[in-house]
This record gives C-alpha cells, sequence and structure tokens, in this order.
C-alpha cells in the first residue's frame, strides 16, 4: 500500500480579518507572541510539502480568532477575547474559518483513503521555549498516539534518524505535548482507522527558530532529511 502524504498548518500567522479588527484593538504586543500563533510553523509546513510533493492545508488567522486545532467543546477553541462573543457570531466564526479548513483536511484524508492509499498526515507546530516560567527541554517533538501501530512505528525510525543524522537536537516524543491530546489529528483519528491515517504532529522549539536564518535552516533541512530516512 503506497503512503499519501499531506501536511498541514493550523497556527501558521496572527492575522485577524478587518471585520475583528475592533475587538483585538490594544492587542498588537500579544499578537506578535506565542500566544496568537506558531512561529516558523508555517515555513517548515511549506518546506515539507515541497519536498515531498505533497498537497498543504494552512491557515495564516490567529488562532486568537478561533483555534482550528481545537474541539470546539474545548475551551480553549476561543481566546479570551472570543469566548464570550454573542452565539451567533461564534457560528460566523465557524462557518467562515474553522468547518471550512477542517473540511478540508478531511476531505483530503478521505481522498487518500478511497483511493486504496495510506494517508501520512504531517502537522506543522512550534512551541515556546518556556511557558509558565518553565524550560521546555527539546529542540524538536514529534506527537503521536501509542495505541496506534502505524504511528509508533514512524515515530521510533524519526526520532532514530534524527539520533544518526543530528546527534545535536534533542528530540522527545510526545512532548512537549501528549499526541492523544484534543486536536486535529485525534479528530481525524476517530474517523480514519489505524491502517490507512497515520496523523504525526511535529513540534520545533522556537528558541531554535528565532537563533538565526543559518541555525534555523538547518533545523528545517535536519526535519525534511531525517523525515526522508524514515519513510524508506
Amino acid at each position: 500500500m503506497r503512503d499519501y502524504i499531506m501536511v498541514t498548518c493550523e497556527h501558521g500567522g496572527n492575522r485577524i480579518p478587518v471585520e475583528y479588527a475592533d475587538l483585538f484593538r490594544g492587542w498588537h504586543a500579544v499578537l506578535r507572541t506565542h500566544r496568537a500563533y506558531d512561529a516558523g510553523a508555517l515555513i517548515m509546513a511549506r518546506d515539507l510539502a515541497v519536498v515531498l510533493r505533497a498537497p498543504l492545508v494552512v491557515s495564516r488567522v490567529s488562532r486568537l480568532l478561533i483555534d482550528l486545532n481545537r474541539s470546539l467543546s474545548n475551551r480553549h477553541a476561543w481566546s479570551d477575547l472570543t469566548r464570550t462573543l454573542p452565539s451567533a457570531e461564534k457560528q460566523s466564526l465557524v462557518l467562515r474559518h474553522y468547518a471550512p479548513y477542517r473540511g478540508r483536511v478531511a476531505a483530503l484524508v478521505a481522498e487518500g483513503v478511497a483511493a486504496g492509499h495510506r494517508v501520512l498526515h504531517l502537522s506543522s507546530h512550534s512551541f515556546t521555549p518556556v511557558l509558565d516560567g518553565r524550560v521546555r527541554t527539546a529542540d524538536v517533538g514529534l506527537l503521536y498516539d501509542p495505541a496506534r501501530s502505524g504511528e509508533v512505528a514512524l515515530a521510533t525510525r524519526w526520532k532514530n534518524a534524527f539520533a544518526e543524522q543530528a546527534p545535536e537536537l534533542l528530540v522527545r516524543r510526545n512532548y512537549p505535548y501528549a499526541g492523544r491530546n484534543d486536536g486535529l489529528t485525534s479528530f481525524l483519528r476517530r474517523r480514519f482507522s489505524p491502517g490507512r491515517y497515520v496523523g504525526m504532529e511535529i513540534e520545533l522549539n522556537q528558541a531554535l527558530v528565532h537563533a538565526g536564518a543559518r541555525q534555523w535552516r538547518q533545523l528545517r533541512h535536519a526535519v525534511i532529511t531525517t523525515l526522508q530516512a524514515a519513510l524508506r
């Protein structure tokens, strides 16, 4: 069975649509932080899609408007500014941004499965190096569901490839978050069987994203070459 690879980036930007500009007045500084988007995640996603010749689905709208990587029942799908919006305005956000994005991703998975492929979904993210005063101790995180053998196998091969090709990078599995947490990959796992869908979130430490052009370029190269080795 041939793998069908696709790449997504749910937190690729900090854009606020013009119709919500007044709501975010005074939040310009926050929109430049990790609370608003995943720095570097969009560039990483684009690089992966180009090299792997994979379809790419991205969002540049800030997660402070609505978080595409959370279930709507999760309170963190909404920020402090949007959580108290009237129901009609929340529904408008869902219809304009949330539902089309998730629908497009789910449709791509379904198309791959219908064509007889196993779908490998790579979701590109990044994390702040310090959260609530605690330093995150990883350069790269590989997030997956330990109950799905295909995801375990890929994460193991990918981590081993990092150890061989880029031993200077500290790579941890299911860190700084658990791969089974609420997210887009978890949503898709409920819809597609383990034999047909393999979901993997890659998390890059933003300390390396902001370390300088050369180091940032080297990190992206390491991610791509180690993934290629894992896929072989």
